[in-house]
């Protein structure tokens, strides 16, 4: 498959899903609290989202293994959860990290972006975590220009998580976004062997890279539901991820204001 150079119309259309997710984001950070149910966070992205004219990228979604179609409008993701947790009456506790990702659907493009959170207190290693997930981003984001190669991305996300001490997850990557939630090329958080340096970036391209990172092993399980991504060995993890476009200069980040 090949990846989607995106024309200016489409890029502005893809501006406008993300604006919607940011403020999706914004709305949904406001109300994390200890006490608050993950299923009231949901409400209250599926308001967002038809004040403004867009649908969930989530919601009806096509899982593969024989998971079916994604039951809620945003993934809630909590401690040693990946992504891909589904809202529900479970009430978010003092220490957790909750992590939130938010798809848009507007004017035929969409938008993607995750952000993660400590609930009320938080241990320094749990800040470490967060702060180190969102930090690995911006590492690959450096990268994220036309005639750079992809993964560059991916090393650099990769070698700052290790440098940290934590693990990334490499059984789940970015991914290439458009008029599809999941387009080429894959980004995976890490430089795959054998791989060479990936594919040469170029002006149009639009990415969603989301490292994922663990703070013990990266290897993963999946809970009987089909969709929920943990932690085999139980450690918390954090998730953060832009819809970013590679310009002919710096790289734009669609979801972020």
């Amino acid at each position: 498959m090949s990846i989607i150079l995106k024309s200016t119309q489409q890029i502005n259309a893809m501006r406008d899903a993300g604006k919607v997710v940011h403020n999706v984001h914004e709305a949904i950070r406001k109300a994390i609290t200890v006490g608050v149910t993950t299923k009231e966070l949901e409400r209250i992205s599926i308001e967002c989202l038809k004040e403004h004219n867009a649908i969930s990228s989530f919601y009806g979604y096509e899982g593969s293994f024989g998971a079916g179609l994604f039951p809620g409008h945003i993934c809630i993701s909590i401690n040693e959860e990946v992504i891909h947790g589904i809202p529900s009456l479970r009430k978010l506790v003092n220490g957790d990290i909750v992590s939130i990702d938010v798809g848009a659907y507007k004017s035929g493009f969409h938008g993607d972006a995750a952000r993660s959170y400590v609930v009320g207190d938080a241990s320094e290693e749990d800040k470490k975590l967060v702060e180190a997930t969102q930090e690995c981003f911006f590492k690959g984001l450096e990268f994220a220009k036309a005639g750079k190669n992809l993964f560059d991305i991916s090393e650099a996300i990769h070698e700052h998580v290790r440098a940290q001490g934590f693990s990334i997850i490499r059984d789940f990557t970015g991914h290439g976004i458009g008029a599809d939630l999941h387009e080429a090329p894959e980004i995976p958080n890490y430089r795959p062997l054998g791989r060479g340096r990936g594919a040469r970036l170029s002006a149009g391209m639009t990415l969603a890279i989301e490292p994922m990172v663990a703070a013990g092993k990266h290897s993963v399980a999946i809970l009987p539901d089909k969709w929920t991504v943990v932690t085999q060995d139980g450690s918390k993890s954090a998730h953060y991820e832009h819809t970013v476009l590679i310009t002919d200069g710096e790289p734009e980040i669609l979801t972020m204001d």
